[in-house]
């Protein structure tokens, strides 16, 4: 029997009793139901899937799943889950952040976890505020946004956390949305299929203190415009008409109509996930409605994980030394008295 097929769980074995506690409206009511849903899919053991969380209305997603959890510190989820995943290499581990505790306190953090691909899925939550502390501006807060700490506008110039990740090294890359839950829970079971360091960013509307800002390509009228859905070997078309396509003209993606000035099918840009330029292009290019947000899997490539690297060279000390006591290991080398 398939591993995918030993676990025949359903989506309420992934919940528990406690009551789940967001605004009324909140896009974070979406992603928990659509993880509960992908975990029956991937062909886990229930008691071998951790959850880990910082700090953020997005953290509290530990309480709520039937698995188990840590709810740790501002930005120190991936250092706990690095932790925990090189301690037990079998255990799937889900980093639940947003983008005020990933991207600000714990940028550093989360840069080297998808640096080292250590074998994780970590999932950010953009929601471009902080919430839980009342509607501060965050690191990916677009520039003369009004909040409570920028009542004049903020200044300053919000992170591409794409551009970020895939600066960092990370070996997946996948975008997703709220209002599309099917959506999120299949880009959830892709970032578990990969093997290394899956970064899943997913756009979610903060009702209270930032409502709507993703509006343009999310609500019925407008999204089908200015949202690209990405399919790896398949062109790039979009908008209510599926007449509108991506091509590339002089190093720079273009926004045509096809059926205007000679444009064909023929000449839309066929999508290519293992591309790492054309992700970047995406993700640079990325501005409804000037050119739509890219959605989907956008980078994708196989590398050695941390987990394999290290679980190695522990093979090749030992092959190479023996092994030792905690005792003779502290003994042995250079070691003198006090």
């Amino acid at each position: 029997m398939s591993e995918t097929t030993t676990f025949e769980y359903k989506k309420k074995d992934f919940g528990n009793d406690n009551e789940v506690r967001w605004c009324p409206g909140c896009g974070d009511y979406a992603i928990l139901s659509s993880l509960q849903l992908a975990l029956t899919k991937v062909g886990k053991k229930k008691e071998d899937i951790v959850c880990v969380s910082g700090i953020g209305c997005s953290s509290r997603f530990p309480y709520y799943m039937g698995t188990y959890g840590f709810h740790t510190i501002h930005g120190r989820a991936p250092a706990v889950a690095s932790g925990l995943k090189v301690a037990n290499p079998n255990l799937s581990v889900w980093i639940i952040t947003g983008d005020g505790d990933g991207m600000s306190i714990g940028g550093n953090h989360l840069i080297h976890a998808m640096r080292r691909n250590i074998d994780f899925n970590i999932l950010l939550f953009n929601n471009e505020i902080y919430g839980l502390t009342k509607g501060q501006y965050s690191p990916t807060t677009e520039k003369g946004t009004v909040t409570k700490t920028s009542p004049h506008g903020s200044v300053d110039y919000p992170f591409n956390t794409g551009k970020l990740a895939l600066g960092s090294g990370v070996t997946f890359l996948a975008k997703t949305i709220d209002t599309d839950p099917k959506h999120i829970t299949d880009m959830m079971i892709e970032a578990d299929k990969h093997k290394g360091a899956s970064f899943l960013e997913i756009y979610q509307n903060c009702v209270i203190f930032n409502d709507k800002v993703h509006d343009v390509y999310t609500n019925r009228q407008t999204r089908e415009d200015n949202s690209l859905y990405l399919e790896h070997g398949m062109p790039m078309i979009f908008g209510k008409e599926k007449n509108k396509g991506i091509v590339l003209k002089n190093f720079s993606l273009e926004v045509v109509t096809i059926g205007e000035n000679g444009v064909t099918e023929k000449d839309i840009l066929v999508h290519d996930k293992h591309n790492e330029i054309l992700a970047y292009q995406l993700l640079e290019y990325s501005n409804p409605p000037h050119f739509p947000m890219a959605i989907g899997v956008l980078f994708e490539k196989a590398q050695s994980t941390y987990n394999d690297d290290y679980d190695k060279q522990i093979e090749d000390v030992v092959a190479k030394k023996g092994r030792k006591t905690l005792k003779e290991i502290i003994y042995s080398g250079e070691v003198w008295k006090v």
